[in-house]
């Protein structure tokens, strides 16, 4: 049966600035055998491009069409509900250039939606304000709920931190587009073309990875490489369908079935 696969970066691909073991040669083994990918990101900063220039710099041949980010499913989310909506922004370019090629304006006041990626370029100001807005009846749109982000010196707040400070503040849920959310991944298995049946996720997180593909029920590949051991799959009442090291160890003409390593 044709495969193709949903792959997480960080932690699969990468780790900070570093290619991880086995990925330059996984990704050209999919080139060469016209396997459909895409890389699946839960980071709203960068844009498609900006994304597609990162991996290649490392060594992964990557273009702009092979990439599928968290901002780009919540515009689209947002542009059918809404066609031609307007949203207030706490985020960066990347979500800003996907609202913007979806047809959505950016404003300060009276907007349909409240939206929230990650970042840095944010102030207290701006929380403020969006807890006005949404007080004020702006529906709450969180790109993800990731409430960390890896980086070279440590975790840093992510994107699930700041929307938990307007839920706290406002009462109100944020609906939330990124993996394991089953509109961001199914979006992405059909711009594949690709059957449910035909879908394998490839990820290093039980809860965003793991989770959102047992849900949609693909086959996924936990890969030890990111931040989840061996030991912790006994905290999940889902488990994937084969565990290894990192992804190079993956056979594409592999039957899949559960496969603990030692």
């Amino acid at each position: 049966m044709k495969k193709g696969y949903l792959l997480d970066m960080d932690g699969v691909i990468y780790r900070g600035g570093e290619v991880i073991l086995g990925a330059v040669e996984f990704v050209r083994r999919l080139r060469e055998t016209d396997t459909p990918f895409l890389f699946l990101t839960n980071n709203s900063q960068r844009t498609r491009r900006d994304v597609a220039t990162k991996l290649c710099r490392m060594g992964i041949d990557a273009t702009e069409d092979d990439v599928f980010t968290c901002a780009m499913a919540t515009a689209r989310f947002l542009a059918r509900q809404k066609p031609g909506g307007t949203a207030y922004v706490i985020g960066e370019g990347g979500l800003l250039n996907a609202l913007h090629h979806n047809g959505y304006s950016v404003v300060e006041d009276s907007p349909d939606y409240v939206v929230i990626g990650e970042g840095r370029a944010f102030t207290f100001e701006m929380i403020e304000k969006a807890v006005r807005l949404v007080d004020r009846g702006a529906k709450l749109i969180a790109t993800n709920l990731d409430p960390n982000c890896p980086t070279d010196n440590g975790i840093r707040p992510g994107c699930g931190a700041i929307v938990a400070m307007i839920e706290k503040a406002t009462g109100k849920q944020a609906f939330s587009l990124g993996k394991p959310s089953p509109l961001m991944m199914l979006e992405a298995r059909k711009q594949l073309g690709l059957s449910t049946a035909q879908t394998v996720m490839v990820g290093d997180t039980m809860e965003t990875d793991i989770l959102g593909g047992v849900q949609l029920g693909f086959r996924t590949v936990l890969v030890l490489s990111g931040g989840t051991k061996i030991s912790d799959l006994a905290n999940f009442a889902y488990q994937p369908d084969m565990i290894v090291n990192d992804c190079g160890e993956i056979e594409l003409d592999q039957v899949f079935h559960r496969e603990l390593l030692e």
